[in-house]
């Protein structure tokens, strides 16, 4: 069932996954305003029974990152360009950014598992955007570069944290620094890339991931994933701590008797 189809987004639900294309395949998904905020409301259009979403990009590259006209005195029609948006106030900057982000936060929500299919080129905001999901399969084919430092800017679409939780401090610095490739072999290796697979497998090999994701019970899923999240900002007792309620919430509605 196709919920969505506009700016550059299609949003189809097929049972418990739903699968979220780039549809700009001409322009290797270079991504746009319009495109984020449909984005966005892909995220909110997600029916309750979804539980795995997949991100793909139509044709021969994931995301080549934000369409060059963003970048040009004129920018988007109807859309305030950069050099606007600079001479506005904090709060306004703030805000337009803000705005833009909410198309990369939602992918990590308790409830979903989000799987990136990334193939080609992902680069600056279609990097971030692969980073903005919890899993990563990707084809051998993949190149991914954070180049907004190498244009003066930095990488502001959510994609700094899961970076250096991925790859560490000292390489995250690196890669956005250079703006260099990060390909496939390397990928894998510091835990970018969940898995690598022959290009022509990469439809096949995302749909076994999310088949195997919804062999677990659901609540199961949804706890552990929250487990997770939270380990990074907890210390190790809070953590313990953690654990022990969520179990008791397991325990409990296993035995009929959760709220």
């Amino acid at each position: 069932m196709t919920l969505l189809d506009k700016d550059g987004v299609r949003l189809v639900a097929d049972g418990a996954v739903a699968t979220v294309t780039l549809d700009r395949p001409a322009k290797r998904n270079a991504q746009t305003f319009a495109m984020w905020r449909a984005l966005a409301e892909a995220g909110r259009l997600l029916p309750g029974e979804i539980r795995v979403v997949v991100l793909r990009g139509e044709g021969q590259s994931f995301s080549a990152g934000l369409d060059r006209q963003a970048f040009t005195p004129e920018g988007f029609d109807g859309e305030p360009s950069f050099i606007d948006l600079a001479r506005g106030p904090d709060a306004e900057v703030d805000a337009a950014i803000a705005g833009y982000q909410e198309a990369f936060t939602w992918w990590r929500r308790n409830d979903i598992v989000s799987i990136a299919a990334v193939q080609g080129h992902a680069v600056g905001a279609g990097f971030q955007l692969a980073l903005a999901c919890d899993l990563r399969v990707c084809a051998d084919d993949v190149q991914f570069a954070m180049r907004e430092t190498s244009l003066g800017l930095v990488p502001d679409l959510t994609g700094t944290h899961p970076l250096v939780s991925l790859v560490g401090y000292a390489r995250a610095l690196e890669i956005c620094a250079t703006g260099r490739f990060v390909r496939a072999e390397e990928a894998e290796r510091t835990g970018l890339a969940n898995l690598v697979v022959p290009a022509a497998e990469l439809e096949a090999a995302t749909a076994d991931l999310a088949a195997a994701l919804l062999a677990a019970p659901r609540d199961a899923v949804i706890e552990t994933k929250a487990l997770l999240r939270g380990a990074v900002d907890r210390t190790y007792d809070e953590q313990r701590a953690a654990e022990r309620a969520a179990q008791a919430r397991r325990l409990r509605d296993l035995a009929g008797i959760g709220d």
